[in-house]
């Protein structure tokens, strides 16, 4: 929703090169104008605009789990369910069929660990938070920023963009179930 969110596709990954979305644009009417090529300190190499803050995150998930694409999208339900486990460090999704449109996941059985992490305006510091979770929980396709809202990566932006849907469609039943919107037996 208007501008929030940012995606980025990795051009390459020693030394790390990124192509970003710029800082303050609507996602849902972009243009190759509005995509910028960033190094791995955040200088922009090519394009007009400038990276969000946020990218010094991208930077940090392409370090750790070299993906081709990373998404992070602004959901009411990412908001609401990073809240209502952040205490807890992080959530698991489990018994759901659509589980296995996560790479890798061939059963509803399946749990998936999506770590909340505390938002920060301190980029840098969160930026390095943010690789230290990756490397504690290696088979997780996401994470949360609480009350912020949700990133995760693929090899490519197809399979990105599967794992937001998938993940969004995930959360959305959660929080669903969670506030009792179901009839009682189903809850």
């Amino acid at each position: 929703m208007g501008t929030s969110g940012n995606f980025s596709a990795v051009l390459h990954h020693k030394p790390v090169r990124l192509l970003i979305t710029a800082s303050g644009i609507d996602k849902s009417s972009l243009n190759a104008q509005q995509l910028l090529e960033i190094d791995s300190g955040c200088n922009v190499l090519r394009g007009i605009g400038k990276p969000s803050a946020e990218a010094l995150l991208h930077l940090a998930v392409a370090r750790v789990r070299g993906p081709g694409a990373i998404l992070h999208t602004h959901s009411v339900w990412s908001t609401l369910l990073s809240e209502l486990h952040a205490a807890q460090g992080g959530l698991t999704i489990s018994g759901y069929e659509m589980l296995k449109g996560l790479e890798g996941v061939e059963t509803h059985e399946h749990s998936e660990w999506l770590p909340i992490l505390e938002n920060s305006q301190d980029i840098p510091a969160l930026a390095e938070n943010v690789e230290t979770v990756l490397r504690k929980y290696p088979d997780s396709h996401g994470f949360l920023l609480r009350a912020h809202g949700l990133y995760t990566w693929g090899e490519d932006v197809a399979q990105t963009r599967r794992h937001v849907e998938i993940l969004e469609f995930l959360l959305e039943v959660l929080a669903r179930r969670e506030s009792g919107e179901l009839h009682p037996r189903l809850a």
